[in-house]
């Protein structure tokens, strides 16, 4: 590819040594020729520096404390050279052509600040039912979303470098919810674009108990900014889905209607259920397409206990945010550039010395 820009591939990981392979051989496989790959190890206690030290070409940094996917991020893009910065999760192997295909768009748009990927339908590692179903979910609405958006799919997304420092970087302040911040930054003054044509493969959570901490946490983070934003994000977060996880939580309580009312009172719950799917039909038909509809109820176990983890998730966080001005203030953060303020330097290693010495 003549005069291609160089891409910076930074990839930040926290005890993903399972997938972590996956995803650095995915990039350096993909057919862009001109790109540099970043792992950034954010104190790792499984195998993960291993893994990321055995596959050559790639440099290894490694966080001086854990703190979070937006300080690996940033301390990344710090040490990268790439006119264009590529953020890749460690749980992600890419599909072919998708480096290419984020140049291309960033290349023919200026006004472009960011271009996300999709996942795929179906697990990069399949698991569970549980991971089955939640990776159809994740890929329908993202599908359904293709085109502007107001947040930022940081597992896959690319932008120029000169963008990223404008609008301040990741907030290391933030340890979940840090893409969601930097989205509502970013969609103030450039375009960003969800894309079908950049795709990759996730390990989503396949354990019911660990979607179920990860969705509530990020649910109750979020008041502060939808507080503050007074509006639903541009993309998958549509007014039909709040009002789902909203109705799967009353569904749940009305299951206890019948101990009051006798068998009539199963009409309520029955009644609610049906609505849950009615504000989300498409992604149900597409399912049942793609799975048959054998598939349905397990799928729709999943997504209800979803729903009503994230419905739970808010009222949480609306009371939180009633009574704690410092939970108001959380998405309010100091402008700065590139890394997290006063964190040290990373240890490093440079391409061709994995396994080698670690420079201080």
């Amino acid at each position: 590819m003549s005069g291609a820009p160089l891409v910076s591939v930074i990839i930040p990981n926290y005890n993903y040594a399972r997938t972590l392979g996956l995803s650095i051989r995915s990039a350096l496989e993909q057919d862009y020729p001109n790109k540099e790959i970043i792992v950034v190890d954010d104190c790792s206690t499984d195998d993960s520096l291993a893994t990321a030290r055995a596959i050559p070409g790639v440099t290894v940094l490694s966080t001086p404390a854990n703190g979070g996917s937006a300080v690996a991020r940033n301390l990344g893009v710090a040490h990268a050279s790439g006119e264009i910065l590529m953020f890749l999760d460690s749980d992600v192997a890419l599909a072919q052509g998708a480096i290419t295909e984020a140049v291309d768009q960033l290349r023919a748009d200026p006004s472009l600040g960011a271009v996300c990927g999709m996942y795929e339908p179906e697990p990069l590692i399949r698991d569970s039912l549980v991971e089955e179903a939640r990776c159809l979910q994740a890929y329908y609405w993202r599908y359904d979303s293709e085109g502007s958006v107001s947040f930022l799919i940081s597992a896959i997304c690319a932008m120029r470098a000169e963008v990223f420092h404008e609008i301040g970087g990741f907030n290391p302040r933030l340890r979940q919810t840090e893409e969601v911040d930097f989205g509502e930054r970013l969609s103030k003054h450039y375009e960003i674009r969800l894309t079908n044509r950049m795709r990759g493969a996730h390990d989503d959570d396949h354990e019911l108990l660990a979607l179920i901490r990860k969705m509530f946490v990020r649910g109750r983070l979020r008041v502060p900014l939808y507080a503050q934003r007074k509006r639903h994000a541009e993309g998958f977060e549509t007014m039909a889905r709040s009002w789902a996880a909203l109705l799967g939580l009353l569904a749940v309580l009305l299951l206890f209607a019948p101990l009051l009312l006798g068998p009539l009172g199963w009409l309520l719950p029955a009644a609610a259920f049906t609505a849950v799917v009615a504000c989300d039909l498409g992604m149900y038909a597409f399912v049942a397409r793609r799975k048959g509809l054998l598939f349905l109820p397990a799928f729709f176990g999943v997504l209800l206990v979803f729903n009503v983890t994230v419905a739970t998730a808010v009222l949480f966080g609306a009371v939180h945010w009633l009574f704690s001005p410092r939970f108001r203030r959380l998405y309010e953060r100091e402008q700065y550039v590139g890394g997290a303020p006063g964190v040290p330097a990373p240890r490093s290693e440079t391409p061709g010395e994995a396994g080698g010495m670690v420079m201080p």
